[in-house]
């Protein structure tokens, strides 16, 4: 379940709670695969990716999608 866009509490429920932060900011020579694989089974994934599209989150894997995957979706204006 996603929850409103006012839900505070959306982190809580994240399937990365209890992940190594290092799996959401590879290296440039490690893969983005696992991160984007758990954030695939995520419940609340689409909220995390609005939340970092409204801060305009330069780094790390969030709402399933990359650094360049967010770059090109804010500018294709969705």
């Amino acid at each position: 379940m996603e929850g409103s866009a006012n839900d505070l509490f959306w982190p809580r429920r994240a399937a990365c709670t209890t992940a190594d932060p290092g799996l959401f900011f590879p290296g440039p020579d490690q893969s983005a695969v696992p991160a984007l694989a758990l954030c695939a089974q995520c419940g609340v994934r689409v909220r995390c990716l609005q939340y970092a599209l409204a801060l305009d989150e330069a780094y790390g894997i969030w709402g399933g999608m990359t650094a360049s995957g967010r770059r090109r979706l804010q500018r294709r204006g969705a």
